[in-house]
């Protein structure tokens, strides 16, 4: 009973801290454009007075419409409990593997992009579009990024292979971890729509991608399709901090182990939104048809550390 009441606890904290990130990105870029800008906690209250606003649907929309931000926002809190954060949850050991979170991530996408889809809206379509054209590449580079770490653990469990890198501190240095952690890397930026895949500031029908998916909806449910955006860019690199550079994660429920683990995933998620805030102030968004061609180089990457690692072994 423990254990579960800290699973539950990791994942609450997941879903509150996760909208906080993005906050926090916006800021840094704005300090580093030179601007005041909003303080990171300025999405809390964006996301409160859209859950406060009416919710207007169109009338061609069927039950799917209506369904999808539950199911977006439900896979990715289901998610955040198998993903190790603070602590390596031992309790879902048996579900909490690298496939099972890559094809619930893969059913929440899925169901957005018949949303975009349903209301028969042209954005709708052409944003469900060009989103199944960037998950044909991102979801297998998600896969073999984090399988090469698997074959270098001898598990896809994610706490698993945490626990061997933790043991053993020389596999950090090994070709799976360097060559997929770039490509996770990129993969995050595109599952959640962010430069140089897709802007998130810009509503420019022409260039977006997200941002036709969702032009539709509205109120409550547009808020839960935010969050559960917020949520799993959270997650992705939340996975590539732990996964990588486990350093710091609690491997028991001792209080002073938990803290020292909540300490080391805010250092790490501090470090990575950095990253992210200088790459998207440094770099311009691509033409859509060279954004293919990024991401096929994350493939390419993963692909590499995967077949380094069956080589080095």
């Amino acid at each position: 009973m423990a254990e579960l009441s800290a699973v539950v606890a990791q994942t609450l904290l997941a879903v509150m801290l996760a909208p906080g990130l993005v906050g926090l990105i916006r800021w840094i870029k704005a300090r580093l454009q030179s601007r005041r800008g909003a303080p990171p906690w300025q999405i809390y209250f964006e996301l409160r007075k859209l859950f406060a606003k009416e919710i207007v649907i169109s009338r061609t929309a069927s039950w799917l419409f209506r369904a999808a931000p539950l199911i977006v926002f439900g896979t990715s809190v289901v998610v955040a409990s198998l993903v190790p954060l603070v602590f390596i949850p031992v309790a879902f050991d048996r579900t909490g593997d690298l496939f099972a979170a890559v094809y619930l991530l893969l059913l929440g996408t899925f169901f957005l992009a018949l949303a975009g889809l349903d209301t028969g809206s042209a954005f709708g379509g052409m944003g469900s579009s060009r989103e199944m054209t960037v998950v044909a590449l991102t979801e297998p580079t998600v896969a073999l990024s984090i399988f090469a770490l698997a074959l270098t653990a001898g598990s896809t469990n994610l706490g698993v292979i945490a626990t061997r890198t933790l043991a053993d501190p020389g596999m950090a240095l090994g070709p799976a971890h360097v060559l997929g952690f770039p490509a996770l890397f990129i993969v995050a930026l595109a599952e959640s729509g962010r430069l140089p895949i897709d802007n998130p500031s810009t509503h420019l029908e022409l260039t977006m991608i997200h941002e036709a998916m969702v032009l539709e909806y509205s109120g409550p449910y547009l808020a839960l399709i935010e969050w559960a955006s917020a949520l799993k860019f959270f997650l992705l690199l939340a996975l590539a901090a732990n996964l990588f550079v486990p350093w710091g994660i609690a491997q028991s429920l001792a209080p002073l182990d938990l803290l020292a683990g909540f300490a080391a995933l805010t250092v790490k998620m501090a470090i990575l939104a950095v990253a992210v805030a200088v790459l998207e102030t440094r770099v311009a968004k691509l033409r859509l048809f060279r954004v293919p061609e990024l991401l096929s180089a994350s493939f390419v990457l993963a692909l590499l550390a995967v077949m380094s690692t069956m080589f080095v072994r």
